[in-house]
């Protein structure tokens, strides 16, 4: 990683690239900063912190604290995320948005130009929940239709100009916009979280409990990222063998290679599903409604993520069990629509290909099946570790992060991904001028 930073500078296209990502980022973070006007920011971050707890630690992470803060990026990239995930779900769902996907470069483009659109409507929908729970919380200065258009056309204004500052660095910078976007909104969070580990774990401690503590916050991080690291990087390979055959007077074919299959072949898709599902009840009651009593609000406490792993309220850990389930649910149901076995084992056939010991057709389908079900489960168990790891050590030490499990696998997800792209853009750009030469 080191060594690829250095050939950054050496390189003055790259160079380029990268200060122009620099300075996008940077005017990113400025945003998340400025408040929205005609709003009690102070009272509005209490609410979220006292009222809410983990509920929205999610968002918060996502966003770099500007929805906590209520900036005028307060939404930040979710929306697009958001409409990415749908559109998504929808190829599959839909014939023509399939054929269109399919549709090479041109097809992308129309695909980017509805997600788009999707953006903005999402934009506006959150917008206006979010204005109409504040308005009704009494956390805005006037609560009229004149103040809460005011603030959805804010909101929305402000998560379009950040999902085409993430164009931009995709088009002129070193690539990856929103995910570079969303890699900064969570490291940025994170010195205000070991800084808070720090009071409550080792400041005013003896030097004995200092370093303990302390060693013990390292070797959990160093870990998590790890097992994070080696988790993402990890892939099935299944060999397939290419039968030759006669080209003119020539043999061609015959080579062999394999399809890689990740173990984690939703990425963090499922965690995402997961966490929005079961923070969704908790969103709409705490926003409209206030507090609940009674059986819809032990409810509510088995589904917040805060009141997991409480060694005084054991009980509420089965809202745990839920989760880790729909992570479960997701992962598989994400796979099976994103990863067609029928279709790769007929597009072998139609190739020549064969899997060694596998017939054609139906047998081979059903081997991609079998081998798909068996990552998947090894995929989702590890991410279900990696994302209760956090939960267990803010329930039973009260240790709470805005960065968690899922924001670890996206951070090390975008860095590498990040890599390899610069990577390849620097081997381009020694084959060229090898050529020029």
């Amino acid at each position: 990683m080191l060594k690829t930073l250095r050939n950054i500078w050496k390189t003055k296209d790259l160079r380029k690239k990268f200060i122009y990502t620099f300075f996008v980022l940077l005017v990113v973070l400025v945003g998340c900063q400025l408040p929205i006007p005609g709003l009690d920011n102070a009272a509005i971050k209490d609410y979220f912190q006292n009222s809410l707890g983990d509920s929205f630690s999610l968002m918060n992470s996502f966003t770099g604290g500007s929805f906590e803060n209520m900036s005028i990026f307060a939404l930040n990239v979710t929306p697009y995320i958001t409409a990415s995930i749908i559109m998504q779900l929808l190829t599959i769902a839909i014939p023509a948005l399939e054929e269109m996907h399919r549709d090479g470069e041109e097809g992308r483009k129309k695909m980017t130009k509805i997600t788009r659109y999707v953006t903005v409507a999402l934009g506006i929908l959150e917008g206006i929940g979010v204005s109409v729970g504040f308005g009704r919380g009494g956390y805005m200065d006037e609560y009229d239709v004149f103040h809460v258009a005011l603030m959805v056309l804010t909101l929305t204004a402000g998560g379009v100009f950040v999902m085409w500052l993430g164009e931009c660095i995709t088009e002129k910078g070193i690539g990856n916009g929103i995910s570079i976007i969303l890699l900064i909104n969570i490291i940025s969070r994170m010195p205000n979280d070991f800084y808070s580990l720090y009071q409550k774990f080792m400041q005013g401690k003896a030097i004995g409990d200092l370093l303990l503590a302390g060693a013990v916050i390292v070797v959990v991080v160093v870990a998590t990222t790890a097992l994070v690291t080696l988790f993402q990087s990890a892939e099935r390979r299944i060999p397939v063998q290419y039968a030759k055959k006669m080209a003119g007077r020539k043999m061609v074919g015959g080579q062999q290679t394999f399809i890689p299959i990740k173990v984690n072949t939703a990425n963090v898709i499922p965690v995402i599903f997961a966490s929005s599902l079961m923070q969704f009840p908790q969103v709409i009651t705490s926003l409209f409604s206030g507090s609940e009593t009674g059986f819809w609000g032990k409810v509510l406490r088995v589904l917040s993520s805060s009141n997991w792993c409480d060694p005084n309220h054991p009980a509420r850990s089965i809202g745990l069990l839920v989760y880790v389930l729909l992570i479960f649910l997701f992962a598989y149901f994400y796979t099976s629509i994103t990863f067609n076995p029928i279709e790769v084992a007929n597009n072998m056939k139609k190739s020549g290909g064969f899997i060694p010991g596998i017939r054609p057709g139906k047998p081979t389908s059903d081997y991609f099946n079998s081998v798909l079900n068996s990552v998947i489960f090894i995929g989702a168990l590890g991410l279900s570790v990696v994302a209760v790891i956090p939960i267990f050590f803010s329930g039973v030490f009260n240790a709470n992060v805005s960065f968690g499990g899922t924001s670890i696998i996206i951070v090390v997800g975008v860095i590498l991904e990040t890599i390899k792209k610069i990577e390849s853009q620097m081997l381009v750009r020694h084959y060229k001028g090898f050529l020029n030469d």
